[in-house]
């Protein structure tokens, strides 16, 4: 499972890049407001919304990024003073945490801007907690909010912004249906619902530590948008949590909140939440944990007592997130999984006519946007298939159907990163077997994605007389070129979908 981590692709060398620049922006934002006489709360405060800036600010373009990055505070605090002022009232403070939380899911409907502002409103509320803020400490936390971000947005945007060389898609957002039928509103009440579920448990177990399973519910919406990848990201929270808790006992409690060792510890943490978000989400957990740890060791209150707490708080907001979804408004996996794998398909269509414009000699046409976007939508159906090809999942012919599905998708990726690779080389020369082999390409795909059947549906067969004429075989001496070779590759791929995309999901796959 940790081999999955450093084995799996980094185009662009991007979570790499999101990692170090992630440590050095977040740990300068900390020296800057230690430089600027900020207490601990007040340096925690602002590496917090350092971090949050860094990790959820997804817009396509840098000058959206940056808008959204600029708008975080107008979000954040209000909310902020919010909790500061209801700290002595915990009725009001519970009511309005889960009318935050509630919020900041619904606003994921107007895509990464709705999602950045709603993850940092709903943490200005969850640090409050952590910290026991109150109101006096308010404007020494604004003025560590806003020079962190000040000084990690100037690492993001001056110092190192490798997005303006590359593209950066954002991560994709289901926006279909109006009222209970959009996925984002079911979501809402989902997550308040379970929020409420676990503030309940949570204060049973702990007065003091309560907050730990409502922010566990959160973070297992975030991302998320059917019941079986909400089910799996609990279990795997969970399990990224237990994975890290004996770290803590062996590591970070030994060193009883020493300065430097524990601060390399944290951006040993930050690193690996950066790092291993985008392909390992129990990892991502585990770093998560080692870097609470250790900012608990600082503020002297970390011993093996409170890691278990944290662990089983944890497993209660994760058990009120599944809870909520089982019960509340559930959306199937199925109708989730045919949204993104048909999103996905039409990004290879729109791929492969960039690409085949500029080898046509557009000087406008630029493939790299889309492969950016597409590389996001696997990203999105991935999770989306999570339920059915985890380890425990008992439907073993739906298991090998979906990873047929994401097999032959990687495929599409690597022969659409290579054709883009192609066409972007000035040398490249157009040939008429490119246009044709484009216009197969993209009458396979209109094929798989106007079927009046979704992916991974019960049902008869599909015709497949469209995909077979579309899969044109072409003769080996015909790839004269690599745009050829990436493009009949594609074909091949394409057509070879049609058999676990059209057919009934109890019928043996051909060749298994």
């Amino acid at each position: 499972m940790l081999k999955r981590v450093f084995v799996a692709p980094d185009p662009g060398r991007l979570r790499l890049r999101s990692g170090v620049r992630a440590v050095l922006g977040i740990g300068l934002a900390v020296v800057v407001c230690g430089l600027a006489g900020h207490s601990l709360v007040g340096a925690v405060t602002g590496g917090l919304a350092a971090l949050l800036a860094l990790f959820t600010v997804t817009d396509t373009t840098v000058r959206g990024q940056a808008l959204t990055t600029a708008l975080l505070p107008a979000a954040g605090l209000p909310v902020l003073a919010l909790a500061a002022a209801l700290h002595d009232l915990p009725v009001a403070r519970d009511l309005a945490f889960l009318a935050v939380m509630g919020a900041g899911v619904y606003a994921r409907r107007w895509g990464p801007r709705g999602h950045s502002l709603g993850v940092f409103a709903f943490m200005a509320f969850f640090v409050t907690q952590f910290l026991h803020t109150l109101p006096g400490q308010l404007p020494e936390l604004y003025a560590a909010v806003l020079l962190s971000l000040l000084t990690s947005s100037a690492v993001r945007f001056g110092l190192w912004c490798y997005e303006r060389r590359q593209p950066v898609a954002a991560v994709p957002y289901p926006v279909a249906g109006r009222g209970l039928t959009r996925a984002t509103t079911r979501q809402a009440v989902q997550a308040t619902v379970g929020g409420a579920l676990a503030l309940l448990v949570g204060q049973v177990l702990s007065d003091e530590r309560w907050y730990w399973a409502v922010g566990a519910t959160w973070w297992v919406f975030v991302n998320t948008t059917s019941r079986g990848e909400t089910l799996v990201r609990g279990f795997r929270r969970v399990l990224g949590t237990l994975i890290g808790i004996p770290v803590g006992l062996l590591v970070v409690v030994p060193l009883h909140g020493a300065a430097v060792p524990t601060a390399v510890l944290v951006a040993a943490g930050v690193f690996g939440i950066f790092y291993s978000a985008a392909v390992s989400y129990t990892w991502m957990m585990f770093s998560v944990t080692v870097t609470a740890g250790a900012l608990y060791g600082l503020l002297g209150v970390l011993d093996p007592a409170l890691l278990t707490l944290r662990l089983v708080e944890t497993g209660v907001g994760a058990l009120g997130a599944m809870v909520a979804v089982l019960l509340v408004l559930p959306v199937t996996t199925h109708a989730t999984t045919d949204a993104w794998i048909q999103r996905a398909l039409r990004c290879v269509h729109a791929c492969t006519e960039e690409a085949a414009a500029r080898l046509a000699g557009s000087a406008t046409a630029d493939p790299a946007p889309r492969v950016a976007e597409l590389e996001a939508l696997l990203g999105r159906v991935r999770l989306s298939l999570g339920p059915l090809v985890h380890p425990l999942s008992p439907l073993r012919a739906r298991k090998a159907r979906a990873r047929q599905v994401l097999g032959l998708l990687d495929v599409c990726a690597r022969e659409i990163r290579g054709l883009a690779s192609v066409a972007a080389d000035p040398e490249a020369s157009h040939d008429a077997r490119l246009a044709a082999a484009c216009w197969r390409v993209e009458a396979s795909v209109e094929a798989l994605t106007t079927a009046e059947r979704g992916p991974l549906r019960d049902g008869e067969p599909a015709s497949s007389a469209a995909l077979s004429s579309a899969a044109v075989t072409v003769p080996e001496h015909g790839i004269v070129q690599p745009a050829l070779a990436h493009l009949h590759s594609l074909e091949r791929a394409l057509a070879e979908l049609a058999a676990p995309l059209h057919s009934s999901p109890r019928a043996p796959l051909i060749g298994a």
